[in-house]
């Protein structure tokens, strides 16, 4: 788990994408030049779904539904057996997590980012809150609250926290392996 670095190994970050809430699909075939990244073309294979999320009331089913639809468009539902199943499971249930942890800790969500492609999918939420988010420590499992941070920490392949220099908030990003 790295809280440090903005991105995982590899990944420049999150490329532009289009209208909240339409899905940007990455082109059939070809490379991608990084001048068609720069104009929201994601690269081959990459799916890529963003949802605004500011001023939204009953923002955690809204992300939950959102995030459902991109599973059934991208083929990781309707599942076909328990592995895959599971992985959907665990993609919501994260959603949920970094959802819900921007409305209790950073004056609630901006937009919900999730891109996919064949190994891994990566969940964005930008907030505007100035708070570092951590897993409680010593996590005390008995006790209501405080688990967000740390199931996010099981469930995830690496998470982190991304901020741009001179923009106030944050993106909170975790990424899952894809189902086999």
């Amino acid at each position: 788990m790295s809280t440090t670095r903005p991105y995982s190994p590899g990944d420049r970050g999150p490329e532009p994408s289009g209208a909240s809430g339409t899905p940007v699909e990455g082109p059939s075939g070809g490379g991608a030049s990084s001048a068609a990244r720069e104009q929201g073309v994601p690269p081959p294979g990459r799916r890529v779904r963003r949802l605004s999320l500011a001023g939204e009331s009953g923002v955690v089913p809204l992300a939950r539904d959102f995030t459902r639809q991109a599973l059934y468009a991208w083929g990781w539902l309707p599942a076909a057996g328990a592995d895959q199943r599971a992985a959907a499971e665990d993609v919501l249930l994260v959603v949920s997590e970094l959802v819900t942890n921007a409305c209790l800790h950073a004056e609630g969500p901006e937009e919900l980012w999730i891109a996919c492609d064949n190994k891994v999918l990566r969940i964005e939420v930008s907030d505007r809150g100035a708070g570092q988010p951590a897993p409680r420590n010593p996590h005390r499992a008995g006790r209501p609250g405080g688990h967000g941070m740390f199931i996010v920490q099981r469930l995830c392949l690496d998470w982190g926290v991304a901020r741009t220099p001179g923009v106030a908030g944050k993106r909170v990003w975790a990424e899952l392996g894809a189902p086999a």
